[in-house]
């Protein structure tokens, strides 16, 4: 933590954490402003579906890619550099999207995003840890991901009406004037928040040793695949949106934001409920609460589509469960994640970020693509991956019972 923390940021708690959750809302608008879009976007450029589902797996391989960096390097030169350099790379990269011709071009571009965009959720989880104490910081975590789930559920809204009204390159104009905003209020507002005498530094052997320790401590892997590979049991909804709202439940492009209003609804709730724990239960039992939950509904869920066709008037209910089980949990195992290094937060959070967005990188690009078109087949997926995060749950609270067990300090 910072040892200047209290005067670096004199207003209001939750408007830092408004902040940094605007930050953090850059990824998903990038993704869910232009769902409602895939058919149109498609039919402009002549291309497959197959090719409609690169321009997502390109984004979340170059966010998973870069996402090794920018924590590395905010460690090092500070997180306000790193997070501006972000926006205007983003800004530049959206607008490239906007002015594309043809599915060439969106690729890449759309991996151009990706590459950028990453700076804003990582640099932000570190800059929580910079600025509070582990049960404060779960707080302000638990804030962020409350404000960060607004984006998400308007994000299909917008991107709909544009479509509809404007077409779909008024979409990535959109995303333009958003980075610019974002460029403008991060400039003005947000302090250097990591103390020069804690700064790393920059040199490749540094880099090197700071990986090597992290990548080859479990409790560090462990503890990224209970945060990352959960989030896929919902997140592989999203990727498929429009093969699942569409073609399943044949909802129209500007009825989409039904989907992920409940689904963001219940982000939102679960993030609610993991603030008010905060201090007063073990992280270990919150995230034990979580995985529960997110169990429980797996269950129904996949035994609810076994049994019955897939319709709009129960299908998306489930799906909002399971997200506010895996926001219930996910803002302690991040904390349980950054406070395993200090003097490492922002590498920490770099590798923590990598192996989950690889992770969605691989569902979008593999895993999507083969089970988008039944329900029951999305739904053995999403139990599969909230199987392996579970897994490696139980894996590390064997091995290190410690971890997780007091509410004070969230390390070990």
């Amino acid at each position: 933590m910072n040892p200047d923390a209290q005067n670096l940021w004199r207003a209001p708690r939750w408007a830092l954490a408004v902040l940094l959750a605007v930050l953090g809302m850059l990824g998903p608008f990038s993704i869910d402003t232009y769902l409602p879009a895939f058919s149109g976007i498609a039919q402009s450029l002549s291309a497959t579906p197959v090719q409609m589902q690169q321009t997502l797996s390109a984004y979340l391989f170059g966010f998973a890619f870069m996402s090794l960096f920018h924590g590395a390097i905010s460690d090092s030169l500070g997180r306000r550099p790193v997070v501006l350099w972000g926006l205007a790379a983003f800004t530049l990269a959206s607008a490239g999207c906007a002015l594309s011709q043809n599915i060439g071009q969106l690729v890449f571009f759309r991996a151009m995003q990706g590459l950028s965009t990453g700076a804003g959720i990582v640099v932000a989880r570190a800059v929580v840890r910079d600025m509070f104490a582990p049960a404060q910081a779960q707080k302000v975590m638990s804030q962020i991901t409350i404000y960060f789930g607004v984006a998400p559920a308007i994000a299909p809204i917008i991107g709909g009406w544009l479509f509809v009204h404007l077409g779909w390159h008024s979409i990535f104009w959109f995303l333009t004037a958003v980075g610019v905003a974002l460029w403008v209020a991060n400039f003005r507002l947000l302090p250097e928040t990591l103390h020069i005498t804690q700064r790393q530094p920059l040199k490749v052997s540094n880099l090197l040793q700071g990986y090597w320790q992290l990548g080859l401590d479990p409790r560090f892997l462990l503890l990224a695949l209970a945060s990352g590979v959960p989030f896929n049991g919902m997140f592989l909804y999203v990727l498929s949106a429009p093969a699942f709202l569409g073609g399943q439940l044949h909802l129209a492009p500007t009825q989409f934001y039904w989907f992920f209003v409940l689904t963001i609804g219940g982000i939102m709730a679960g993030a609610w409920t993991s603030g008010r724990m905060a201090g007063r239960l073990a992280p270990k039992q919150q995230i034990r609460y979580g995985f529960t939950i997110m169990l429980l509904i797996g269950v129904i869920n996949l035994a609810a589509n076994l049994l019955f066709t897939a319709h709009v008037s129960w299908a998306l209910f489930p799906l909002a469960i399971f997200a506010f089980g895996w926001a219930m949990m996910v803002p302690a195992v991040t904390l349980l994640v950054l406070d395993l290094y200090p003097a490492r937060r922002g590498m920490a959070s770099s590798l923590q970020a990598f192996i989950g967005s690889t992770a969605n990188g691989l569902v979008a690009g593999l895993i999507a693509p083969l089970v988008m078109h039944s329900a029951v087949a999305m739904a053995s997926a999403s139990m599969v991956m909230l199987a392996c995060g579970l897994l490696a749950w139980v894996s590390l609270r064997r091995r290190w019972p410690e971890i997780g067990r007091s509410s004070d300090h969230l390390s070990v």
